[in-house]
């Protein structure tokens, strides 16, 4: 006997009723909500659609933001083919798949969109396998990222596309999806004026998470039933970030954790780091903060600052949260504890200071290389000498151009491994002057 006779029967209506957020897909360009920048009259989007030159393109921005529906409207308007891969599932063989379909569709006349989701996921070679069918028009590629496609993307790819930034939305886009969605059910939302506020935060500028948010609402919500802040938390399960991450809150909460870990404070740095965590923020941004920390307030003090803050950034991307949150707190701490050095960042500043300077100096000729006979008859390496073959493997011959003459930017101080540093450094200084350099 078939298992299906014992299956529950579920109600064609409610088989049929596809998610709000689905149902709410917006059908053209201009019912896109919180992207007038791109997709409103006078949208970059619009203007290209209208002059009929449609070319590749990289949408970046946030989850939620519209990126997917964008680029199917786009092929929509366009009178293109569309066709949608995730660079997560797919690989070579399934983009070879969509070439070849692609090249079929343009020997009738038929250009495609091609839409590729997560785009940042394709290692190196396979973002390069785009390269000749956006050359040769097979294609027209949009890919959608959450990362900055300077550091994810190859160059070659993004020499040939234009990058199109997508904005979180703010509260009165996410109101204004709030409201088509009460127009779609035939109801308004059971939330007092604070509780619809708080549901608004909750979503943080992604418009699928106010809609799914909402669609719970319904969901829970009694006959007659009002939630209010208290009671929306208990039924989503998510509570409001305690700031606006754009506004002051935001600001204060990331000066106050740098300050605590220059102060080397552990406490203090873990504590704000949590709030930031609560807050709802961005953890790959705390993650770059870290980072940030590590080379201004640790620098050279503590080389494996800057290790350990990469390494915990790699393990939070790679676990996610909450799980990875923890590889953030233990880097956090690592820097309130280490020793404190400003010294490379000091002479960093120093150092651009006297290049904007002195921009136009040339090295002094002994140190530059003589690849033609007129170089070597201009002097061209003349007296160079090969530090390796020196003494202490050091010749303290002098480097800078020499109408500035030796400068001092570095300062390493007595703390942590900048004492060694400092020792090398004046342990050289001894040998110039013995050898009469300067």
């Amino acid at each position: 006997m078939s298992d299906d006779l014992f299956a529950p029967r579920i109600p064609e209506e409610v088989a049929n009723k596809r998610p709000l957020a689905d149902r709410l897909r917006p059908q053209t360009l201009t019912d896109v909500t919180g992207q007038s920048h791109l997709t409103g009259e006078d949208g970059v989007l619009r203007r290209m659609i209208e002059a009929g030159s449609l070319g590749s393109m990289i949408f970046w921005g946030p989850p939620g933001t519209g990126k997917t529906t964008v680029a199917r409207l786009l092929s929509g308007e366009a009178g293109l083919a569309f066709e949608q891969i995730s660079a997560i599932f797919s690989g070579v063989a399934d983009l070879k798949k969509v070439f070849e379909a692609a090249r079929l569709r343009r020997m009738d006349g038929r250009q495609t969109l091609l839409f590729v989701d997560e785009i940042h996921r394709f290692n190196r070679a396979q973002q390069d396998s785009f390269l000749p069918v956006m050359e040769d028009g097979t294609v027209i590629l949009v890919g959608a990222t959450t990362e900055n496609p300077s550091f994810e993307l190859n160059a070659a790819l993004l020499s040939r596309a234009r990058v199109l930034t997508f904005r979180s939305h703010d509260e009165e886009s996410l109101e204004e999806l709030l409201r088509r969605a009460e127009a779609v059910e035939g109801k308004p939302l059971p939330l007092t004026e604070d509780a619809r506020a708080s549901l608004i935060r909750m979503a943080d500028g992604d418009g699928r998470s106010v809609l799914t948010l909402a669609e719970e609402v319904w969901r829970a919500a009694r006959k007659d039933e009002l939630f209010d802040p208290d009671m929306l938390v208990k039924i989503v399960q998510r509570r409001a970030p305690v700031y606006d991450k754009a506004q002051d809150g935001h600001y204060n909460l990331i000066s106050a954790l740098h300050k605590s870990v220059r102060g080397s404070d552990p406490d203090a740095a873990l504590y704000y780091l949590a709030r930031m965590f609560d807050a709802g923020e961005d953890p790959l941004y705390l993650g770059r903060r870290l980072v940030r920390m590590a080379v201004e307030d640790i620098g050279l003090a503590d080389p494996q600052a800057l290790v350990i803050c990469n390494a915990a950034k790699d393990a939070y991307d790679y676990l996610g949260s909450p799980e990875g949150e923890l590889a953030l707190a233990q880097a956090c701490v690592y820097l309130a504890t280490a020793p404190k050095s400003n010294a490379v960042y000091t002479a960093f500043k120093a150092a651009t200071q006297a290049a904007k300077q002195n921009g136009s100096l040339l090295p002094p000729k002994h140190i530059l290389n003589a690849p033609t006979k007129l170089m070597r008859t201009e002097g061209y390496g003349d007296g160079y000498r090969y530090d390796h073959d020196e003494p202490d493997a050091f010749s303290g011959q002098n480097y800078f151009p020499e109408k500035m003459g030796r400068q001092t930017f570095y300062d390493p101080p007595e703390r942590g491994f900048e004492r060694d540093i400092r020792k090398r450094l004046d342990w050289w200084a001894k040998l110039r002057k013995e050898r009469g350099e300067h």
